[in-house]
């Protein structure tokens, strides 16, 4: 798991020096989750049981364009296709819903 948890935090790294290119910035959201909150978040209809925070193996991130915060999904859509082209195993959320969240599916290699 590690090795997979390393391959992550590189390319997490990576997409956060992108999203620093001017004029845009970012700033971290939630990385960790505990197993206790992801529960409360499911039971809530913010997230999932099984998130792939809790493996950290997810991010969320905040996305500026010249300082002002962007709440749009649009917004972080170039940055989510980006993400995406770095590994097969990457996913974005805004691919069903959350813009602001990144992450690398689990997987094993042989």
């Amino acid at each position: 798991m590690s090795v997979i948890q390393s391959q992550f935090a590189v390319n997490a790294a990576k997409l956060i020096l992108k999203m620093n290119e001017p004029p845009y910035s970012c700033t971290l959201g939630e990385a960790w989750r505990p197993p206790e909150m992801a529960e409360i978040y499911a039971k809530d209809g913010r997230g999932i049981k099984n998130s792939l925070h809790i493996k950290r193996m997810a991010i969320d991130l905040n996305l500026f364009i010249d300082g002002e915060y962007q709440e749009s999904m649009l917004a972080h859509k170039p940055f989510g296709e980006w993400w995406e082209s770095l590994s097969p195993f990457n996913r974005w959320g805004g691919r069903w819903g959350d813009g602001t969240h990144y992450e690398q599916a689990e997987v094993i290699k042989i």
